[in-house]
């Protein structure tokens, strides 16, 4: 167990030690690689000296308009996912309760086309995305009659949430901006591209801000898994956990939405990898968030260079992967009876 004073206590296994240093190492490749391939990449041996400074006109432009921001963006909106799926599954002890498959991200999308189309310069992207992010999680909430404790409920309540927001992102683009399409695909599929520092900023500061919240719920989140009454009994408070876990989920899948639009299926999946990468209960935030931000790397660096997925927006290319993972634990849930 690592303990930051008396308020954090994180636990410690060997196994997800080991893990968090492969995916790390795994991470350093993917970023290397994004950096390095096709026409336009810095060659692998002069990588490090033009990081540090010592590199072409060409190289600089590279780095810091084209490849840089969108690599530094993909990093951090893959970890908030990841975090935020952890989250969300943990809390509702759901497998199919991460934030896209029951409608938020849509609503976080659908908030932000709002704000940088109808309302701009009054209502900032980050701010109109976390509005619609709050706004799905309280429609599923209201449809399912009974939280979001029951799985097949949930589900139903955010298919309909998800197609609303998703019209309601339609409509917004097709109604005020015809004529800005491809500004908008970031609303509407999900893409790293044209990425800037400032996005880069914001995800990052959003990912940094939570982190030490995120610390503090690891324990409380961790007993809520054992069931409302064991949590309350060992001082977790569950219903005070549960909001707060839910609360930095949509706050953390708002501003990935706000930066890279709603990609799909990477808050799902990057908990359940974790999770059977460390064979540990709990949320599993650092390989979580690991596992999020490496999918996604991985997912961008496809889109850019296989010849079959060249420039499709990256939210495609994890929707295309993800929806067969969706299908097979919605077969394997009903397999067991929990649907």
């Amino acid at each position: 167990m690592l303990r930051v004073g008396s308020a954090v206590a994180l636990p410690l296994h060997p196994r997800s030690l080991l893990w968090t240093l492969l995916l790390l190492a795994a991470l350093l490749a993917a970023a290397a690689a994004t950096l390095c391939l096709g026409r336009l990449g810095v060659p692998l041996p002069e990588l490090a000296g033009a990081l540090t400074g010592d590199a072409s006109p060409a190289q600089t432009f590279v780095l810091n308009r084209l490849r840089g921001p969108r690599l530094v963006v993909a990093l951090g909106t893959g970890a908030a996912l990841g975090l935020a799926g952890a989250l969300f599954q943990s809390v509702t002890r759901n497998p199919l309760g991460s934030p896209d498959v029951i409608g938020l991200n849509w609503g976080a999308g659908a908030g932000a086309a709002l704000a940088a189309l109808a309302l701009p310069g009054v209502v900032p992207v980050p701010l109109g995305a976390l509005l619609g992010a709050a706004a799905a999680v309280l429609l599923v909430t209201a449809a399912t009659g009974t939280g979001l404790r029951h799985p097949g409920r949930l589900i139903v309540a955010g298919i309909g949430v998800a197609a609303m927001a998703a019209a309601f992102t339609q409509f917004v683009v097709s109604a005020l901006a015809r004529d800005q399409a491809s500004v908008l695909a970031a609303y509407v599929n999900g893409t790293l591209s044209a990425r800037s520092w400032e996005h880069a900023l914001t995800i990052w500061l959003v990912v940094a801000l939570t982190t030490p919240l995120l610390a503090a719920l690891a324990r409380p989140v961790a007993l809520n898994e054992m069931g409302d009454e064991l949590a309350d009994s060992l001082g977790a408070n569950a219903a005070r956990t549960r909001t707060s876990a839910i609360t930095l989920s949509v706050v953390l899948s708002a501003a990935a939405v706000s930066v890279a639009g709603p990609i799909a299926f990477v808050s799902l999946t990057a908990p359940q990898i974790a999770r059977r990468l460390t064979r540990a209960s709990g949320p599993n935030l650092v390989v979580s968030a690991l596992v999020g931000a490496l999918v996604l790397t991985l997912a961008d660096l496809a889109v850019q260079h296989f010849p079959f997925a060249d420039g499709l927006p990256v939210g495609i290319a994890t929707l295309a992967v993800g929806g067969v993972y969706l299908g097979f634990l919605l077969v394997r849930e009903w397999r067991r009876g929990v649907l």
